[in-house]
């Protein structure tokens, strides 16, 4: 029982005194940055899935 105590004081120790959290405007531009990385990448998969779509409909004569 004494090394989970031990592990809980240092993981909350270190939580709070030696690890450097972002600011509120650092947070929000990576999240900006993500979320139009996401779109972009959505977009291009979208885009490939409706060329396969369009060629393999070429290929087996749906068009």
């Amino acid at each position: 029982m004494k090394k989970i105590v031990a592990y809980l004081k240092d993981a909350y120790n270190e939580l709070v005194y030696k690890v450097s959290w972002p600011t509120r405007e650092e947070l929000s531009g990576s999240t900006v940055i993500v979320l139009i990385a996401s779109l972009i990448i959505a977009l291009i998969v979208f885009g490939m899935d409706s060329l396969f779509e369009w060629i393999l409909k070429l290929l087996y004569g749906i068009l």
